[in-house]
């Protein structure tokens, strides 16, 4: 009798084990499920972590910061403009600088611009893109953009500390 009561003892215990183990395993899976669709979520179809401020370059084929490895073009209309999402953007490839991939604003797709010769505007359909005073890009005869040619946004205001 004792023998029997150990046994049932045993086996009570083995499969309280088994089912407290098939909860854990479940609620294991659904959190990490869960993790897994909250970081991709923000992905893009190139993989591209679009909160943390990347965007595909189809020039140089990797995820880039636009705003801090890119020539920054302000509006024309506005040249002090200090909102980011304004402005064009313009990344060159590493073949020489004959290629230059433009970024607009409000626009998903950037596009590839080519320029024939070195000192020639880099061209794609309507679209130029001048070296003059850093750079100016214009559609057809109109300049939309312009800015100094230096890459990140420019620094306005006053450096002075204020009281």
């Amino acid at each position: 009798m004792k023998n029997l009561l150990l046994f049932l003892a045993l086996v009570i215990s083995l499969n309280s084990c088994k089912k407290f183990d098939q909860e854990a395993v479940p609620e294991f899976t659904q959190k990490q499920t869960l993790l897994d669709t909250i970081t991709s979520a923000d992905k893009d179809e190139d993989g591209c972590l679009a909160a943390a401020g990347y965007v595909w370059s189809t020039l140089n084929k990797e995820c880039i910061k636009i705003y801090e490895s890119a020539i920054t073009l302000y509006p024309q209309s506005n040249q002090n403009n200090e909102d980011e999402t304004k402005n064009a953007y313009i990344v060159f490839g590493e073949n020489g600088g004959n290629e230059a991939e433009l970024f607009l604003p409000n626009q998903v797709e950037s596009f590839i611009l080519v320029r024939t010769a070195e000192g020639q505007p880099w061209q794609f359909n309507e679209w130029q893109l001048i070296p003059w005073k850093g750079f100016v890009l214009k559609k057809g005869d109109e300049i939309l953009f312009s800015g100094d040619g230096s890459i990140g946004p420019k620094v306005t205001g006053s450096d002075k500390v204020e009281d």
